[in-house]
């Protein structure tokens, strides 16, 4: 119980030094102070700096893969797949957003070996949206005519730039923000059979759970 306390204190009291001074701006004697532990406290937990900068990363990609996989295993209308996935992708700028903040701002300084991981674990969050699409397309939910590849990188697109502007204290909750993406996102690939469907209503998550 204590290590992971002292572990998630020295992450937390990173984001809020790397998002004011930079990556580079911080030394580990500054996080070790802030955090009130010691070099062997924080070794203990992180190999070094980069590797502290890694995990920031990989915290909120790692939660965006679980609960699309889970989505994705759940559910059987891609429908019902994807509103899922882009419900708790959008949670994630609320749930995560120094770590977001942080990772947008401090990415570059990834060493190669980190970066490579975190590039395979979005390229799979990436794969898992792309293949509910095509699965969309084939039992046609979707447009027949929609590209895959294209249709995944605008929504990613969409739902990535949220951390710009998204503003915890702002008339939209976090909520409010999902529903309305996943209301555009739909209208946009869902075929017109479906969209006119009386039983359109039926394939969607009620927006409560949200």
């Amino acid at each position: 119980m204590f290590i992971s306390s002292l572990r998630s204190k020295i992450v937390d009291v990173s984001l809020v030094l790397f998002e004011k001074y930079g990556f580079h701006g911080v030394t580990v004697n500054q996080i070790i102070r802030e955090a009130g532990t010691s070099k062997g406290g924080f070794y203990h937990h992180f190999t070094s700096k980069d590797e502290l900068l890694y995990v920031i990363h990989d915290t909120f990609i790692t939660y965006v893969i679980e609960k699309a996989t889970k989505a994705r295993d759940i559910y059987k209308s891609p429908t019902k797949k994807l509103q899922a996935i882009l419900t708790d992708f959008v949670k994630v700028f609320d749930l995560y957003k120094p770590h977001i903040t942080v990772f947008y701002q401090e990415n570059i300084y990834l060493k190669p070996q980190y970066d490579q991981l975190i590039k395979k674990k979005r390229d799979k969050f990436k794969e898992i949206i792309k293949t509910v699409i095509v699965e969309g397309k084939q039992c046609g939910e979707f447009r027949a005519t929609i590209d895959e590849d294209i249709t995944t990188m605008a929504i990613l697109g969409i739902v990535n730039w949220t951390y710009k502007w998204y503003d915890p204290a702002g008339k939209k909750t976090i909520a409010d923000i999902a529903h309305i993406y996943i209301d555009l996102i739909l209208h946009a690939i869902l075929d017109v059979k479906t969209l006119l469907s009386p039983a359109y209503n039926t394939l969607l998550i009620q927006r409560d759970i949200l």
